[in-house]
């Protein structure tokens, strides 16, 4: 299936966030443990495993032109080697959906959540993961490969490296020094939160559970891009015109005096050393949401006075501009923004977000940097992993004792947008 949509501009989902019942995942399991991290479990999420069309349908009424979409591989194979027909026939459904409504369906192959039976496999860190996950993938384009043309292998490929930071940076803080490179010891209610998941998935006592977003060691990092090129490249083998990425979360890095070495070392680690990875590819996912400032102790809180977000990061549009023109002097690659967006109650904020964003897309675009879309985070207000139900990132709102859909202001504003690009 071959169509030119020339610029893609739309909304993403995550399936796990959004279709509900995905009973066969790790979120899933981890989510109704006792003393679980998430706050509530995901339940019918926001119900667009049954309500795709007309979520569809809204964006297109809207103007937009492309949906980002993930397929759970926790449906497809709940049990490892073992494929569901039913899923593939509702996944080819929800593709011919966007075909009929005149959208680009943009496939993510994994977005964060897992098979269940892959972690009780040693899930992320295990030598076998990238051969059941290309497995996984060359068998999804041979039953969907011809309603496809782009695909991201892997959503956020470095936010094993990111979490791994975060809990670095809080260790030092609880006077703890960790190990580099290696999976570093924990305190003792890690240890024992951690002992319980182990349980949930089938592992002796004390065995780590690796699933995607555990904080990753540099082996599992290598992992993750291997399993990116092993599912690229098999995907290829069946349906050779697919445009294949993978997609990375990225701060706007920005520096005070004495904070560009630092500033230099986290863009490292956040993008550039996947770059030998990806020569193969044909685009990179950006998602940005705000900026991150450097000075001489390292990363310094937002401005005094900021506006921030629901999920408490600066409220900072410029972002994804700045992003994207630091990327085109590192890659002649197409660049594809898979998520940009903002957590509030206020939607005249989201599109004020929304505005200002564009602007500096269309400024990349105009300076020759190769934009090929933009895709908001998120089409529908869902469930947002172990803060809940809480946030709201939605372009429409969801009602969740009726799942009744609601489109914001800002979806139409987002659509109106199409007539600059």
């Amino acid at each position: 299936m071959n169509t030119k949509t020339g610029f893609l501009l739309g909304a993403s989902t995550a399936a796990h966030q959004v279709e509900g019942n995905n009973i066969h995942s790790d979120c899933w399991a981890l989510e109704q443990m006792e003393d679980s991290s998430y706050k509530e479990p995901s339940l019918d999420a926001a119900d667009h495993y049954n309500r795709y069309e007309e979520d569809i349908r809204l964006m297109a009424e809207a103007g937009l032109n492309a949906y980002r979409f993930s397929i759970e591989w926790a449906r497809i194979e709940p049990e490892e080697g073992i494929y569901d027909e039913n899923e593939i026939r509702h996944y080819e459904s929800v593709l011919k959906c966007c075909r009929d409504n005149g959208i680009e369906p943009v496939v993510t192959m994994h977005h964060f959540s897992s098979p269940k039976w892959l972690i009780s496999e040693g899930g992320w860190e295990s030598e076998k993961t990238p051969e059941y996950f290309a497995r996984y993938c060359r068998y999804v384009a041979e039953k969907l490969g011809r309603w496809m043309n782009y695909v991201c292998t892997i959503n956020e490929a470095n936010m094993g490296l990111q979490i791994a930071e975060v809990a670095r940076d809080m260790m030092m803080k609880m006077g703890i020094k960790p190990q580099v490179g290696v999976k570093f010891e924990l305190p003792e209610a890690f240890r024992a939160k951690q002992a319980k998941e182990a349980t949930v998935f089938g592992l002796p006592e004390g065995t780590p559970v690796n699933t995607f977003l555990t904080p990753r060691s540099e082996k599992g990092d290598r992992l993750i891009m291997r399993a990116h090129e092993m599912a690229r490249d098999a995907m290829k083998e069946i349906c050779p015109d697919l445009k294949i990425g993978a997609t990375f979360s990225l701060f706007d890095i920005q520096t005070e005096e004495g904070g560009e070495e630092a500033a230099e070392k986290v863009w490292r680690d956040d993008f550039s050393h996947y770059l030998p990875y990806l020569e193969k590819d044909d685009f990179i996912g950006i998602q940005n949401y705000t900026r991150k400032i450097m000075g001489k102790e390292g990363g310094l809180p937002a401005p005094e006075g900021s506006e921030t977000t629901q999920m408490g990061y600066e409220f900072y549009p410029e972002g994804i501009g700045h992003v994207l023109s630091r990327m085109a002097k590192e890659t002649d690659l197409p660049l594809l923004v898979t998520e940009n967006g903002i957590a509030t109650d206020d939607d005249t904020r989201r599109v004020e977000y929304i505005r200002r964003a564009l602007d500096g897309v269309r400024k990349c675009r105009e300076d020759g940097v190769p934009v090929i879309g933009y895709l908001h985070w998120s089409l529908l207000d869902n469930f947002e992993w172990q803060e809940g139900f809480s946030k709201t990132f939605g372009l429409i709102a969801v009602d969740r004792s009726s799942q009744k859909r609601t489109p914001k202001p800002s979806l139409a504003y987002l659509g109106s947008m199409k007539k600059n690009f």
